[in-house]
Order: structure tokens, then sequence, then C-alpha cells
């Protein structure tokens, strides 16, 4: 699925086959989830082949590693162009594409002085994460951990391991996906999604602060501010998302999936009068529209 035998990766400053790339088993990334990751997507737009908002994901990519510590000599520019290239080699156009900054051998809990890291990029098709039916949703008993924990605004690979215990969890459950509380109850996001509910013509998404703050969501934001409808960041409970006239999951991979219900109970409003079937309309046109300033490859 996400390779072939003919496949090209990036990996510290070389490309290489996906079949001859290795890491070591005794990386700190392997065993502790010391590590920082991004989903980004390329679209075949009226520009030629694009990635989406490159600068912005390479940015939370670095930000990212400033947070967990992790050392590394990368600049935004240099990963723009490597992803380009990237997406040639492979003779790719609509695709996605998984950078990932992981950790040398070192086994123990700290990082030391000397720790050096790695970049591993790689491309594939992958359609949409959640499909493009209207999604069912459970809130799951699993909770976000508290930003006391560690940074949450920090794409590590670690912090996935409660995304993956909520999404199967979900899955188990019959649902599509889960959508999970913060440490005080209050909606989070969903388990690798930001989250958005509308209510009397307004959108209302949880603020920074227990969530991962996305790309997309960021894109949403702007979309919804040039139709002059507006985003409300603000804590809200499980009680006002059920009582929303409807709701959507924002992502790289899910891209925006609007929901149908949660925990088996139906948003009512007709959902072609929706803001959000407004959204996913323009949002597909965006993307297939989109010009992307960083790209400077001739």
């Amino acid at each position: 699925m996400y390779h072939t035998k003919d496949s090209i990766v990036y990996l510290n400053g070389k490309f290489v086959k996906a079949s001859e790339a290795t890491c070591s088993l005794y990386s700190q990334t392997v065993h502790y989830g010391m590590g920082v990751f991004e989903g980004i997507r390329s679209y075949h737009t009226q520009h030629g082949t694009r990635l989406f908002k490159a600068r912005e994901h390479y940015e939370r990519l670095l930000h990212s590693a400033q947070l967990m510590q992790i050392p590394h000599s990368l600049h935004i520019e240099e990963l723009i162009q490597a992803t380009y290239l990237l997406l040639e080699k492979n003779n790719l156009e609509d695709a996605y594409i998984r950078p990932l900054i992981y950790m040398d051998e070192n086994m123990s809990l700290q990082v030391k002085k000397d720790s050096t890291s790695n970049l591993f990029i790689a491309a594939w098709q992958w359609d949409k994460y959640l499909g493009d039916k209207r999604i069912h949703v459970y809130i799951s008993s699993f909770m976000r951990p508290s930003p006391k924990a560690f940074p949450v605004e920090a794409k590590t690979c670690g912090n996935y391991v409660n995304s993956i215990l909520a999404s199967t969890e979900a899955r188990n459950a019959g649902y599509d996906e889960a959508i999970l509380l913060d440490q005080n109850g209050f909606v989070a996001e969903g388990a690798a999604s930001n989250l958005f509910i509308e209510k009397n013509g307004k959108l209302y998404t949880p603020p920074r602060g227990n969530i991962l703050p996305g790309v997309t969501r960021g894109a949403v934001m702007e979309m919804a501010k040039e139709k002059e409808i507006e985003v409300i960041e603000k804590l809200f409970t499980t009680d006002e998302l059920y009582a929303a006239d409807a709701a959507f999951l924002t992502g790289t991979a899910v891209e925006i999936a609007p929901i149908k219900s949660v925990n088996k109970i139906q948003y009512k409003k007709e959902y072609h009068h929706t803001i959000t079937y407004e959204l996913e309309r323009d949002f597909k046109h965006f993307v297939r529209n989109y010009h992307d300033p960083a790209y400077t490859i001739i």
C-alpha cells in the first residue's frame, strides 16, 4: 500500500529505494516514540503538482522538533525542494507525504548532548482517510493527555498511541472515528483531526491549548473568513456537540469529513443546507486551484 519495489524515499539527504532504507532497532524513536512527523498532501492543480501549505507543515515539523528538544540542522526551503523532487522521482501528483524526524541509537530516557537525528520522507497515493461519506463518530473513553504531560502542540510519534487506542475503540464499537475529550471533560478533537461544530450560522472549534493546531484547521478558518462566516474558538461540552446543527473533522488525511451522528444521535438539519456542506464542496475547489508560494523548482 505504501510502497512498491520501485518506490523512492528521501533519507538523510539522499534518494534511495524504499526497500533499501533502514533505521536502527535501537533508535530512541522505535523504543520510546521520541520523534516528530508531519502529514502533507499534494494535488494536481491548474498550476501543476503543488504541495498544500508546505511551508506551514514544515514550520510545524521544525517547531515540534524544537519543543521535543530533538537536534537537527534542517531548513524549510531544503525540505520543500526535497519533497517536490521526491514526487517527481515517484511520478506522483495526488499524493500523501510523510516526513519523519527520528532519533539515532539511544536507549536512555534523555536527549543527550551528542544525540543525533535522521530525516525520512516518503510519498504514496492515499485516498481520504475516512472516505467521502458522512461519518459516525464515538466519544471515546480515552481522553487527550494534559498539556502539562508534554507539549500537545508538537506532532510527536509517541502521542499517537493515544490516538490509536481511541480510534481502535471506536472502530471496534462499529463507528468510523473517535472524538476525545480533554482532561476537564470538554470536547477536544478527533483521534487524528480537528473538530468544528456549526450552530445558527456560526462555526465553533476548540481553542489551542489541548489540541494539535492543524494546518487544515487553519485553512478552513481562512475559507470561512473569506465567506464572512464567523468562527469562534471556545471550549464546549458534549451536550453542545449533540445539539449542533452540523459538525465536521478536518485534517490532512481526512481533508473535511462531515459527521452524520455522534454516539448514534444524528444531526437533524438537512446536510445540503449547512455551512459544513458548503465548506466541504469549496475545499475541493480550494486545493485544486491552490498556488503554492513556496514552490521554486523550475
